[in-house]
């Protein structure tokens, strides 16, 4: 009886972590988003890097990412605006033809999670 209780808890720790890893994108390099940004549309990513410029109010606003093979601004309508040099985790939805603030972005990241 321990033995199919040991069993059956181990299976069931097994099938729960599969489902949350799968349930998390893999961090994505800045450099094949901009490469290929059709292929990232609408997709949920996750990149990593250093706030290399940022701008908004209000706690709204667009930041700049720089992961060293590239750059992209991330929008952010929650979480405010963090200051250059920040390193962040950013989770995100790719978009393509963006404004903001009176300036246009061609590829953009529509932030839903950040880690600092």
């Amino acid at each position: 009886m321990v033995k199919l209780f040991g069993r059956l808890s181990l299976t069931l720790l097994l099938v729960v972590g599969t489902l949350l890893l799968a349930a998390c994108p893999t961090r994505t390099s800045i450099g094949r988003i901009v490469r290929d940004p059709g292929r990232y549309a609408g997709r949920e990513v996750a990149i990593g890097g250093r706030v290399s410029n940022s701008f908004g109010a209000l706690g709204t606003g667009v930041y700049q990412v720089d992961d060293g093979t590239g750059q992209i601004w991330v929008y952010s309508q929650r979480y405010g605006v963090p200051g250059d040099g920040a390193e962040v985790g950013v989770r995100g939805t790719i978009s393509q033809g963006f404004s903001f603030g009176g300036r246009s972005f061609a590829v953009v990241m529509r932030e839903t999670e950040r880690r600092h």
